[in-house]
């Protein structure tokens, strides 16, 4: 009676981690991007956030047509802007210790633009806030507070 109460527990417990471990795996993809709406169009809305970054003291080095790259190669593709968006204090903050450069592959943030087959445009991006939780120090309140600000700078284009 006792194991097989111990294996009936044993049995439920693994039961139970493989459940949980599907459900994270399913939802980490909702989780680490986050997508809404734009008032505007394709146009206004990548002109809006360069506006709006920049009056908020935030640097746009670059904006990236994808769909101009793929095109030639036979792919008729919706329109797709990726700005990169760069704050100059928190780049600096990061870039000057070492133990926090380990998400320069993250810089500078990027915010997806594009439009989809039926009309809308949606504006896309890493859930960094909920990335910066996990990285504690430097990184966690200089992410944390960058993404307050990038949101700051979507407000005007969102839904």
């Amino acid at each position: 009676m006792t194991k097989r109460f111990i294996m009936t527990g044993i049995g439920g417990f693994l039961v139970g981690i493989v459940a949980m471990m599907l459900t994270a795996f399913s939802a980490a993809p909702k989780l680490m991007v986050v997508e809404d709406e734009s008032l505007y169009n394709f146009e206004d809305t990548v002109e809006m956030i360069k506006t709006t970054a920049a009056e908020q003291d935030w640097k746009v080095p670059t904006v990236h047509m994808i769909h101009d790259a793929v095109t030639p190669y036979g792919y008729e593709v919706g329109r797709v802007a990726v700005l990169e968006l760069c704050q100059p204090h928190h780049a600096g903050k990061i870039l000057a210790e070492d133990g926090a450069k380990v998400v320069t592959s993250m810089m500078p943030c990027r915010i997806s633009v594009y439009e989809t087959d039926d009309d809308r445009v949606i504006v896309s991006r890493m859930n960094t806030s909920l990335m910066a939780q996990a990285f504690g120090g430097t990184v966690a309140s200089v992410m944390a507070e960058a993404t307050g600000e990038n949101e700051a700078i979507l407000e005007s284009v969102l839904q």
